[in-house]
């Protein structure tokens, strides 16, 4: 059921690459509720996925950009206020990307060019999405920007790797720059941290099905989905929310709350013999 929450709303929306994409649910539910949008990821990304599908589907104008380039952005910005006739209303910031992950270096061992590649991917793009955004005045008051984030940026989880550095900075900057943004131009900035979830990225994390499974227990309400977190990013779009900024939400079924759960105990206590030695 949609309920107009974007009618006559703008947007751009970062990541979509296949269905299995937290941006692709946003971009359809966004689609839904009455928003026009803007759909970018690299040229390289776009050539992988099947995103064209995508534009068609949501009557979309697709852009590539790199969100690690400065250029790449304000040519992104320029083009979308262009084809939309007016400034935007909101963005998705779905950008996350470890080569050390991808090539199974432990954090102990990171090669530190991968490293730097995924602070820029993950977190430093966005500083250089806002900072663009900031200098061509491109969001509207009242505006909403959404990155998404995990909870591996106050808590260790294993196997999660440098990615977790990269999500505390991207938290950073959007407290950081949250601030400016609302004190001078009423724009609301806010990240997500979402529940493990099955995605072309979340995947490739050492020992996901674990993971998963692990939150599952843990959460009272169960893991959240793609299309869950989608249904929350579009109530941050909407004017509904227009107080909320510079906030860390949880969307994780009550993970970030809990020590330890029935479900997750009685697991433990099962294979406690064999988990000894453990660390």
């Amino acid at each position: 059921m949609a309920y107009n929450l974007l009618k006559g709303k703008t947007g751009i929306i970062f990541g979509a690459l296949n269905e299995n994409s937290i941006a692709w649910k946003v971009a359809e539910l966004a689609h839904n509720e009455g928003a026009k949008i803007v759909l970018t990821n690299t040229p390289v990304a776009m050539r992988m996925g099947s995103v064209n599908e995508l534009a068609r589907k949501c009557n979309a104008l697709l852009v590539p950009a790199d969100a690690t380039s400065v250029e790449d952005l304000e040519n992104l910005i320029n083009k979308s206020i262009e084809h939309f006739g007016e400034k935007i209303d909101f963005i998705l910031h779905s950008i996350g990307m470890s080569f050390n992950v991808r090539k199974g270096k432990t954090y102990d061992d990171l090669d530190y060019d991968y490293f730097q590649k995924t602070l820029d991917v993950s977190a430093i793009s966005f500083h250089k999405l806002l900072q663009v955004a900031w200098k061509t005045d491109a969001i509207k008051p009242w505006g909403s920007i959404v990155a998404l984030s995990y909870i591996a940026a106050q808590r260790t989880l294993y196997g999660y790797n440098d990615m977790a550095d990269a999500k505390a900075l991207l938290e950073s900057i959007a407290r950081s720059f949250g601030y400016i943004y609302g004190r001078e131009r009423k724009v609301r900035i806010n990240t997500i941290s979402q529940s493990p979830t099955l995605t072309t990225a979340g995947s490739g994390v050492m020992g996901f099905e674990g993971l998963m499974d692990f939150t599952d227990r843990m959460s009272p309400l169960g893991n959240a989905n793609a299309y869950e977190c989608a249904q929350y990013c579009i109530t941050l779009f909407s004017d509904l929310t227009r107080k909320v900024t510079m906030q860390n939400l949880y969307h994780d079924g009550g993970f970030s709350s809990m020590g330890m759960s029935n479900k997750a105990m009685a697991v433990y206590n099962m294979n406690l013999e064999e988990c000894r030695d453990c660390q």
